[in-house]
C-alpha cells in the first residue's frame, strides 16, 4: 500500500508540483489549502508524513506544527521561502523533522520524504527494552525519556539524536556518523541541523546547558554522551 503524504500548502503551483513529484516515486498525495483543513485532514486521514508550507492562512505553519506535536509524532517537512536561519531553527525547535527551502527541485522533495519515512519506520521498530545511564533512562519502543525519575518531553528528532548518543555512550561519534545515522543518508541536510539539536537536548538534559557534562563536544571530531 502507497504510504500517504500530506500537503498543506495553500500556492496551487506548488501544490501541483509537491503532487506530480511524489506521486511519480509512488506515494498517495493528499492535500489542504490552509492550516485549518490541514489539521482537519490530519486527523481524518492519518497520513504517514505532513509536508507544511509555513505561510498559510488561517493558522500558520508554525502553529499547526505545535498543534500536530501536541497530538501526534507523525514526521513532519516544513516548506518554507524563508532563507533566516532563525525561522528553520524554529521550526526544527517547535518539532519538524526537517525543512525544504523554496524554491526546490522534485529530486530533493522526493529524497527528503524518502529520508524521513526510512528514519521514521526504523525507530519505530526497534526494540522494547530500557536503557539506564545514571539518572537517565531511555526507553526506544516508548519513546520515552526520564531524567531523575521525571519525564522530559523530545521532539521526534530530538529523541532519535539522544538515542543514538546514548547507544554510542562513552565513545567519541563523529558528526559526519551521527548525521548519516540519524538524518539518513541525505545530501540535502543542513550540518548545522546538527548542532542545533545537541544545543536544545542540552536545555532540556543538563543542569547548566552551556557547562555541559552530560553531552561533551570533542572539537574538530564530534560529540560524546556521558554516563553521569
Amino acid at each position: 500500500m502507497a504510504e500517504v503524504i500530506l500537503a498543506i500548502e495553500d500556492e496551487e503551483p506548488v501544490r501541483d508540483a509537491i503532487v506530480a513529484a511524489l506521486e511519480a516515486s509512488g506515494y498517495k498525495v493528499i492535500t489542504a489549502q490552509d492550516g485549518e483543513e490541514g489539521l482537519e485532514r490530519l486527523q481524518a486521514e492519518g497520513p504517514d508524513l505532513v509536508l507544511l508550507d509555513l505561510m498559510l492562512p488561517k493558522i500558520g505553519g508554525m502553529d499547526v506544527c505545535t498543534v500536530i506535536r501536541e497530538h501526534s509524532e507523525v514526521p513532519i517537512v516544513m516548506l518554507t521561502g524563508l532563507a533566516a536561519e532563525d525561522d528553520r531553527v524554529e521550526g526544527l525547535c517547535r518539532g519538524a523533522d526537517d525543512y525544504i527551502t523554496k524554491p526546490f527541485r522534485a529530486r530533493e522533495l522526493a529524497a527528503r520524504v524518502r529520508a524521513v519515512l526510512r528514519r521514521s519506520k526504523y525507530w519505530s521498530s526497534d526494540d522494547q527494552h530500557l536503557i539506564e545511564l545514571g539518572e537517565l533512562s531511555v526507553r526506544p519502543a516508548a519513546r520515552v525519556v526520564t531524567l531523575r525519575g521525571e519525564n522530559v518531553p523530545l521532539t521526534p528528532k530530538e529523541f532519535d539524536l539522544l538515542e543514538y548518543l546514548v547507544r554510542n555512550c562513552g565513545r567519541v561519534v563523529p558528526r559526519e556518523r551521527i548525521l548519516e545515522r540519524v538524518w539518513g543518508e541525505d545530501e540535502y541536510i543542513d550540518p548545522r541541523t546538527l548542532d542545533v539539536h545537541i544545543r536544545w537536548l542540552r536545555e532540556k538534559l543538563e543542569e547548566s546547558p552551556s557547562e555541559p557534562k552530560r553531552i561533551l563536544t570533542v572539537r574538530g571530531e564530534g560529540y560524546k554522551l556521558m554516563d553521569i
